[in-house]
Order: C-alpha cells, then structure tokens, then sequence
C-alpha cells in the first residue's frame, strides 16, 4: 500500500519512512504539542528535512530544487503522513508546489522555499483585492489555514474587486506579519491537529507591491497540486490506520480466541485496505495529472479531493473501533491521526462542493487512462494496423447472440484469431505473448478504426486455466475454436447447497470404463442456455479433506443427461440458468489435469473472474444513467443534486480505472501483487460502486422510479445489482479472501 510504482519509488519511500521513524518518533511528537500548535518546529526537525533535500525535491532546478514532479513528491508526503511527522513539511510543500506553477514573479520566492524556507498557503475566497498605486489593496480574513503560524512565506490568493472570478496571487515575508503596526497579521488558532499549527491571515487594507505578485496560476492545476498532496497524507493516515488495526487484533485475545478470527472483524479490516486503496489510487491518479490538460486536471482535482482525501476520517474512526477502549484514549496514538485526518480533509473543502464540481466536469469529459503514446512500438502498430484494415474489408458476419453470450463466428472474428489478436496477452500460437505496452498498442488500433475487440465472455476466465493445465491435446481441440467464436462456454461450479462454499459442493462423479459418470445440480450458470462446452468442477473421492477431492471435468453441454433451465431474476428476464446433470458421461481426455486437482484449477479460473469484473468498466447503473436523466431532463430531485450525484458517482468510475491502471504499470515495472490481493480490491469495489452507485440514480427519480419498462431502465438497472455483487464471489466472500489471505487474519 504505497502510491510509489517503480522501483525508484519505492527505495525513495522505504527511505523516508526509515528516515522519520528515525528523525521524530511520535512519543518525541508528543512532547512538543504546545510548540507545534503555535507554529515553533524543533530546529533539529527542519534542517534534518533540508539537509535531506526533500523539501525541495520538486522545485525547478533552476532554482536549486532536484525538479522530481509532483508524484515523487506525493510518496514522500505518504510516508510522512503515515509517519505523523510534525510540523510544517506539508504546508510548505504545498505552498512551493503551488508557487511553483506560476508562470512569472514567483523566483524570488521559490529561491526562499529551496533554501529551507517554511511555508502557508492561504488560498480561500475570504479576501478581496483592489487595484492602488503601485499595486493593490488587500483586504479581509481568511479561512483557518493549516501551517499558517510560523510560516516564513505566505502564498495568498484574493479575489479582484470588480471582475467576475479573476484572482491576485501574491506572496508575504514573515517580517511583514511580525510589525506591531502592520496591516497584516496572523491569529492564531486552537489547532485540532494537534501537530501543526492553524492561523487567520488577517489584511486590513495591507498594500502588496507589484513585485510581490505572481502570475499564470492556473486555477485548475492549483487544485490538482493541493488534493494530490493532501490526499497522499490521507492514502498514509490510511494505510497507517490499516496496519495499526490489524496488527491489534490479530494478537488480541478475547472468549479465549484472537479477536481477528471474528467474522465481523475480519470484514471491518479487509474493508480498511479497499478504502485504502482506494484512496491510494486516487491521489496517485490525482498527481499523475499535473502536466495534464485542464479538464483532466479537473476530474482529477475533485476525483482525490471526493475520494482520497475524507478516507483518512473515516479509515481512523474504524481503526479506533477496532482497538476498542484503547482506542479512543489520549495516550494511543490513533487519534492524532484521527485529528489529523479531520484537519486535512476540512481544509479540502465541503465534499459537496467537489461532487457538483466533479459532475460538471465529467458531463462532457472522461478521464484519460491511457499509458502510451501514439507513436509507441511502431512496427506493431504498422503490423496490427495492416491485420485490422484486412478485417474492416471482411463482411461482418457475426451471428449475435440472444443473451449475455457473445457472438457467434464470422470471418472477422476467425481472422483476428488467426493473427492472434483474439486474446493477444495469450502465449503463442493463441495469442501474441503480449505484455501490458503491447496490449495497450492493439487496443489502440482497434478503437482508431472503431473496431471492438472480440468478447469471449465466460471463455475468458475458462481459457486461461486450459493453457495453463490442459493437455496439448485439450488445448488444440478448444483454444483455437474458441479464438474463433466457434464454441462459447459456460462455468458449472456453484450449486444450490453450496452457494460460495466452492469446496462443500456435492456433484459426484463417479470412475467408469472410459471416463467418469457425473449427476448433481448447478445454479447461476451464466450462458449456459446457448454455451456448447461447460467447466465443471465435481466430487470425485469423498474419503480424502473435502478441497482435495475434487476434479475439474470438461461437459459437452449437448451430451444425453445435461438439462439446462432458465432462471428468471427480479428484473424479468433471465441471464441465468440452473443445470441438472443426470448420469452425465464425460471421457478421460475431458478431465483437467488429473483426478483431485480440482480445487488448485478452479482458483486459477476464479482468479481471472475476479479479474475481469473488478476490472470492468461500471455499466448503465452508474455515471451514465444521471448523464442520461440529465439529458432527458427526467431526473425528480434538483439538478444541482443531480450534478452532485453524477459527480459521486464518476468518483467510483475513477477510482475503479486508477486502481485497474496502477495495477498495469506495477506490472510492467516489476512489483506485480503476489498476494492476490488486489484483484479481490478490485471485486470489492466494483461491487460497491455498481451498487452505490445505481442506488443513487434511484434516489433522483422521484415518480420515474415506478416505471420499469426497458425504454426507461433506471431502475431496472438496480434491479440488476444482485448478480455484479453476487458474480465472481460475494462481497463477504471477498472480504473474507482479503482479511484471511492477504492481512494474515487467523480463521
């Protein structure tokens, strides 16, 4: 749980870490809290920063900085917030980045800030300029800012009497705050983070020279500089507040068992590293968009501001929930990191805001997550390029079909397989052995001749396990076909007495001459109305622990004793079917691996299940239905509340592309999740999102929402959740995988 992604990254973030559990622990913290809220750092505390160079590392070099950008400077920010390191690190860094996007005048104070200068920005919409001679007038009191007593440069922006959102931006020496007489002041405040300092900056007609002022500042790159910084403290309170809890109860002991086995425990921890992933992804998205355009700037800003920087109040209060009684005493340290958490997220801004701001950006603009270039492996591209032009010239012969299954054959489809461009990622002669670049390059090529690449559907999670453990003779009697569009397929693992309980299911097959007999039901068989071929996993040896008995068979769905029924579901059509196997015969050379492996294979097909619905992008339910209330002028609430709910809900959208992408690139650099952990994350959240967010849509509709014809399907949409929250494994099921399998969580 770290925003950094390469290798660089991380041994910077390792260093830092070491280097604040080394510089000030927090029983030294502890004793300082006094000078810490009046705005006085321990002099041994800033220059070990300085000596450091991290309080410069983003500057520009030209002004003595090391010009590392915005996401490096964000992982030092993490690990510092994880490490409630005091004092004024964070509002300096703010305010030089900030300071530091000007287009002009801000030398002189970058100059200061890469010497070891501290820092406040006072960036509210409290103080008023007018134009006077030689400069302006300033007048007003602003928000409590963070860092502001003690700081030796202030940024401040103040709104231009007269102009309709225009802004001055200018700068403040410590000396012009400290006169007896002066115009400008600092009072100090009773700060809640107890760590730092909180202050007014009070201008009663102060004058501000012509050279103190700055220019260029852009106010959308401003936001993305401040919510990515901010929500990298918050992605450390996070990830702190995690580890904390867990460590807790998985050695605490209560009715004589540690309170980590507890069920609901378990759940309110493996729901503490979602939202801190969560919030991870969205401040590194956040930072990411710094050189970006304004407008992904802007989804960016409100996506971190919405997300990544109020998941440290809520991470805290269910950190302290765990720790129980301790919790919630002065002595523990968790409520510092709660104050902490309250204090940035309050200095954010009101969330909702951010939502309508969020809305308004995403009615017309989506989120760029592409990681290439155009110009990126040129002669794949000419080669792809050259394969799609020979498709497009092919008729598009495809036979859809009349459910989820995908389309059936067609000469484009058994072109692309033939060029390996069906599944690309698989080895060849299937695939192309195409890695994440390479996978992305294709993808392009596709969607710059508006071509769709081929859906497999349930193929895609039943495929990968058959190269991986099929015989040559299975995989050259069912890879290629299927590449073609020639056999869809379906999966028969859950049964009615077993639900998520993969290993209780009681399918028997039993050893004939030739093969093995099968009879037991199966439910929630997607596809399997239309699918030729069928992965079933069955009871071949009752004698032996029940995952070990198990073996994963392959079902010709039109052999004698297969029955297939449809299972209608509350929105009223059906997606799902029941399968009744009767005395089902399946030869030898239809058996995976071999008897008893069943449970090693089904993990491997459920593992790219999980995969793929986490990675998916949220359907109909989601931002989409409010830009189409939106649209219709349909929606039953205020179209400000409407806005905010879009908003809301392209929030999930993004950070469920952030999580999928920082997935991509730890891969290419060599950090690929081991644990398994992040595709559960992944099946967690899309759930959640999917969920949350067709509730929301719901809630906007007012007398629409007793309509539930197709033409109109905002609430059959909901209707439709069930089966994303139930597909691949419930939520519970994955919180247990999460809790038991990655945190270490005794069962």
């Amino acid at each position: 749980m770290s925003l950094s992604i390469d290798e660089d990254q991380r041994a910077l973030a390792d260093s830092v870490a070491a280097f604040a559990r080394r510089t000030v622990p927090i029983a030294a913290t502890r004793n300082q809290f006094d000078a810490l809220s009046a705005g006085t750092c321990p002099a041994s505390v800033w220059d070990a920063v300085v000596r450091q160079g991290l309080h410069n590392m983003h500057l520009p070099e030209a002004v003595g900085g090391s010009d590392c950008g915005l996401p490096v400077l964000a992982v030092v920010v993490e690990q510092l917030g994880k490490a409630m390191f005091p004092g004024p690190y964070l509002p300096t860094v703010l305010t030089s980045a900030v300071a530091a996007t000007a287009s002009n005048g801000a030398d002189d104070l970058l100059a200061a800030f890469a010497g070891g200068a501290t820092g406040a920005l006072v960036a509210g919409n409290r103080l008023t300029a007018r134009p006077v001679a030689g400069g302006w007038e300033v007048e007003g009191t602003s928000d409590p800012t963070i860092g502001l007593p003690g700081a030796e440069r202030v940024l401040v922006r103040a709104a231009l009497a007269g102009t309709s959102g225009g802004n001055l931006w200018f700068w403040l020496e410590r000396a012009d705050l400290d006169q007896a007489a002066t115009a400008a002041k600092v009072a100090p405040c009773e700060a809640l983070d107890l760590t730092r300092s909180v202050g007014r900056l009070e201008l009663a007609g102060h004058r501000i020279p012509h050279e103190r002022a700055l220019s260029g500042l852009d106010a959308d790159r401003v936001d993305v500089v401040v919510t990515s910084l901010l929500g990298a403290e918050a992605s450390g309170i996070a990830a702190w507040c995690v580890e904390t809890a867990v460590d807790y109860v998985r050695t605490r002991h209560q009715f004589g068992r540690p309170v980590g086995s507890f069920q609901a425990v378990q759940h309110k921890a493996a729901l503490m590293l979602v939202r801190s992933q969560v919030a991870c992804a969205a401040a590194w998205d956040a930072a990411r968009a710094a050189d970006a355009s304004a407008d992904q700037q802007r989804l960016a800003a409100a996506q971190a501001a919405l997300t990544a920087v109020p998941a440290g109040v809520d991470q805290a209060l269910d950190c302290i929930s765990l720790l129980g009684g301790i919790g919630f005493t002065w002595e523990h340290d968790a409520h510092l990191y709660w104050r902490r958490a309250i204090s940035i997220s309050s200095a954010v801004g009101a969330q909702d805001i951010w939502a309508a701001r969020l809305g308004d950006a995403a009615l017309h603009t989506e989120r760029d997550f592409s990681f290439i270039d155009g110009d990126s492996l040129p002669e794949l591209r000419e080669r792809v390029g050259r394969a799609l032009d020979e498709v497009l010239a092919l008729p598009d012969d495809e036979i859809p079909s009349e459910g989820w299954a995908p389309a059936r054959g067609g000469s484009r489809r058994a072109r692309l397989a033939a060029e390996g461009l069906t599944a690309p990622h698989y080895p060849q002669p299937y695939g192309l052995d195409a890695g994440p670049v390479e996978q992305a390059v294709i993808a392009d090529e596709f969607a710059r001749r508006g071509l769709t690449q081929p859906d497999m559907g349930i193929a895609e999670w039943v495929l990968p396990t058959l190269v991986a453990h099929g015989s040559e003779e299975q995989q050259k009697r069912f890879v290629p076909a299927t590449l073609r569009g020639e056999l869809i397929w379906c999966q028969l693992f859950s049964e009615p007495g077993a639900g998520s309980d993969l290993a209780g299911l009681s399918t028997r097959a039993r050893k004939v001459d030739g093969g093995w007999v099968l009879t037991g039901q199966k439910v929630w068989n997607s596809q399997a109305q239309e699918a030729d071929w069928g992965v079933c996993l069955a009871r071949t040896d009752a004698e032996v622990p029940k995952h070990a008995g198990l073996t994963y068979f392959l079902i010709d769905m039109h052999a004698p004793g297969v029955d297939v029924r449809p299972l209608r579901q509350v929105t009223g059509i059906w997606e799902f079917n029941e399968v009744f196997l009767d005395e089902v015969f399946v030869p030898d050379d239809c058996v995976v691996a071999g008897p008893g492996d069943g449970w090693r294979l089904a993990v491997t097909t459920l593992s790219n299940e999980r995969l793929k619905m986490g990675s998916a992008k949220l359907g109909h339910g989601s931002a989409n239905m409010v830009r189409r209330l939106l649209d219709r002028d349909e929606y039953g609430s205020t179209r400000d509340e409407a806005m905010r709910v879009l908003g809301r809900n392209t929030a999930r959208e993004l950070s469920v592309a952030a999580l999928n992408l920082r997935s991509v690139l730890q891969r290419l650099h060599g950090s690929e999740d081991t644990t398994g952990s992040l595709n559960s994350v992944q099946k967690v959240f899309h759930a959640i999102a999917q969920r949350d967010g067709s509730r929301a849509v719901v809630a906007l509709l007012g007398p629409l929402g007793c309509v539930g014809s197709p033409e109109e399907p905002y609430v059959r949409d909901y209707l439709g959740v069930p089966a994303v929250m139930f597909g691949g494994g419930t939520i519970e099921i994955q919180l247990n995988v999460i809790a038991q399998r990655v945190l270490g969580l005794p069962r």
